[in-house]
């Protein structure tokens, strides 16, 4: 990353270089070595190496109240990589691929890399995803001669806009997929960034308890709640999905993602820090976030925002008539950068809308990124009369 002198950069979705555990990584690295040897170089078992999946087992079974097995867990090498697999691997030319809409505006970027998929967005409000539309567009694709195959959606301290899926849609939504042979792929990358209460239950672990796990792969991440520079995740799946991948050529020639990293973090968690790390951070990024609010509050008192109960992003709505693509060249003029509205629909929406990213900076230095903004729209308003 290079940043701008002088400028506040609000649109980055990164971690306070300041907040990664570099010390507690140096030493899990050397723990490594001292417990697993030449086995942390060496080539690694398809799913991933045993002590990280056993350790991802125990967090699941505290923290998700089920047991699964090591046949359902793959770990990856972060969740853009995993997405890309189960697109590769679970999708045909010309298959239906339903998207949350805001969303990831990358995972878009993803998508787009497979020409051939048929991408349809499904809208969403504040409390997530509408079932009820996704199950008109999904009756659409079968008229139209289509096979609707996958939902990406990020269900969880959604990104850009901060909601959750209401338990409701929850259930109604792996009930739908279920029934109609979707898979949904569960972005749950934000899960332990949670600030006023636990995080919901996620999407997959709602579908095995149900009896219906098959139809729901949940991608989880350690890049927001460790480090991203790790490229490490992991995807939860019933074993069929889960062994598609592990089977499949990439993961075959490499024996595991990212080996070395994986056997690092197996070190690291089993060292007691991982917990310590997280609660570190939602500490950290709670007060960040309180302050960009207290910020919005002051210096942008005509727009709506949704406060965010996890994550690292504040979705703004500004007044009909902004339009926040032409808003951003004054609002670098005035030293500041966040990402429009229209990068996170797949149709061009969301013009009067934008994403502020409270990760990166401390409060001050947030609180005046926010007035900077402020002025620049106060700009563009002059400008538009």
């Amino acid at each position: 990353m290079t940043f701008r002198p002088n400028f506040i950069e609000l649109m980055w979705g990164q971690p306070d270089p300041n907040l990664l555990a570099v010390d507690a990584m140096r030493r899990a690295s050397a723990n490594a070595f001292d417990r697993w040897g030449a086995q942390a170089l060496h080539y690694g078992f398809f799913n991933g190496p045993g002590p990280l999946i056993e350790w991802l087992q125990a967090r699941i079974q505290a923290h998700e109240h089920m047991a699964v097995s090591e046949h359902e867990i793959l770990i990856t090498g972060g969740n853009s990589l995993g997405f890309d697999q189960l697109l590769t691997l679970h999708t045909q030319p010309s298959d239906v691929v339903f998207v949350e809409s805001p969303t990831y505006y990358i995972a878009i970027n993803i998508l787009r890399d497979h020409p051939n998929l048929t991408l349809m967005p499904v809208p969403a409000n504040e409390n997530g995803i509408l079932v009820e539309v996704l199950h008109e567009r999904i009756t659409q694709a079968k008229h139209a001669g289509k096979r609707p195959r996958l939902l990406y959606c990020v269900p969880t301290f959604n990104n850009p806009q901060g909601t959750s899926l209401s338990p409701e849609r929850r259930l109604a939504l792996v009930q739908l997929a279920a029934a109609e042979g979707l898979i949904i792929v569960e972005d749950d990358v934000y899960r332990e960034l949670n600030y006023d209460s636990d995080a919901p239950p996620s999407l997959w672990a709602i579908a095995k308890q149900h009896g219906i796990g098959h139809c729901v792969a949940r991608l989880g991440s350690f890049a927001k709640s460790l480090a991203p520079g790790l490229r490490l995740g992991y995807m939860t799946a019933a074993p069929d999905l889960i062994a598609r991948i592990a089977d499949g050529g990439v993961i075959f020639s490499g024996g595991g993602n990212n080996h070395m990293a994986a056997m690092q973090v197996a070190a690291f968690c089993q060292n007691g820090d991982f917990d310590t790390n997280v609660a570190h951070l939602r500490n950290t990024y709670r007060a960040r976030r309180d302050a960009m609010l207290r910020a919005l509050d002051t210096y942008l008192p005509h727009c709506r925002y949704i406060k965010p109960a996890g994550g690292y992003f504040v979705w703004v709505e500004c007044p009909p008539y902004v339009d926040t693509s032409k808003l951003l060249s004054k609002a670098e003029a005035q030293g500041m950068s966040y990402v429009p509205g229209t990068k996170f629909y797949t149709d061009g929406s969301g013009n009067n809308k934008l994403r502020l990213a409270f990760s990166l900076y401390e409060p001050a230095v947030l609180m005046e990124g926010v007035r900077r903004l402020g002025v620049a729209l106060q700009y563009f308003l002059e400008d538009a009369q």
